[in-house]
């Protein structure tokens, strides 16, 4: 007797993690597949190429004369660079060109939350700049192994510390991409900010006004370096810079510790996506 089979179709309703995974993926093929990327790349390659072959070449004594000392000058004074310059070349358009380009026009009119398609894009954005990183990363641990035969279990910390600024670097690229509608603004805003506004800002609050600077992202930003160092630097201190006609002035450095440094980049990460998403969820496409 034959029987017949039945097959029941089952449909498959997508959700916003479905909606997130999907924006993810076609978001990094695109930056994988922009000329940016391969720009980035290269830039990152000729910074590790120009430092291998300045150490290699001259042989500074601050260099080499100990392993925490080689990746504390060489990792510590150079990454935040490497961090920033990603950030703004893989968050500084993502959510402006959607409204200079007229794409977001057309992307919000699916069935998609706007949440969904922002942390689609803030994840696809995050992974090519973690691709530079570890690249940087990469370098650094070859010549730190021809050097020393080894990698000090500080470098690692210094590394999870630095993911975790990259991640707040682009939360607040993101946020600064969602503020306005052209490309050229965001990021020319961004790369101001990031690389020269709270570096003063931060200068100019320790040294003038003798106030610790712990609301400035930069300032938790330097545990990056800091916990490579030998001893880790304390939280104050005070010197005495000479002047001419025997005068002098009073210079007050502060170190954020480990945990206060978290806080503050952790803080910016949250603040920064939030408010970011926010502002695009209530922006009109024309």
């Amino acid at each position: 007797m034959a029987q017949k089979l039945k097959f029941e179709e089952k449909t498959i309703v997508p959700n916003s993690f479905y909606h997130i995974t999907i924006m993810m993926l076609y978001s990094f093929l695109e930056y994988v597949r922009s000329r940016r990327f391969f720009i980035l790349l290269l830039i990152t390659i000729a910074i590790g190429m120009l430092l291998t072959g300045v150490v290699a070449y001259y042989r500074p004594q601050s260099f080499l004369v100990s392993e925490q000392s080689f990746y504390a000058n060489w990792w510590g004074e150079t990454v935040t660079f490497i961090i920033i310059l990603s950030a703004v070349f893989f968050g500084g358009d993502a959510i402006s060109g959607e409204f200079q380009n007229k794409t977001g026009y057309f992307l919000v009119g699916n069935p998609i939350r706007r949440s969904s398609i922002y942390l689609g894009k803030f994840l696809a954005a995050f992974c090519g700049a973690l691709i530079m990183l570890l690249v940087f990363t990469a370098m650094t641990i070859g010549n730190g192994l021809y050097y020393f035969g080894g990698v000090t279990n500080l470098f690692w910390e210094s590394l999870s510390f630095s993911v975790l600024y990259l991640a707040t670097a682009i939360g607040m690229t993101f946020f600064f991409s969602s503020i306005f509608k052209t490309n050229s603004t965001a990021i020319v805003v961004t790369i101001i900010l990031m690389l020269f506004v709270f570096s003063l800002m931060q200068s100019l609050v320790a040294n003038l006004a003798h106030y610790e600077p712990w609301f400035i992202v930069t300032y938790g930003a330097q545990i990056i370096n800091n916990v490579l160092m030998n001893p880790y630097p304390p939280s104050t201190q005070t010197t005495a810079a000479p002047l001419p006609h025997g005068q002098s002035i009073t210079v007050t450095s502060y170190n954020a510790t480990v945990p206060e440094g978290l806080i503050i980049m952790i803080g910016y990460f949250i603040v920064s996506l939030v408010t970011g998403l926010i502002l695009f969820e209530h922006k009109e496409f024309n």
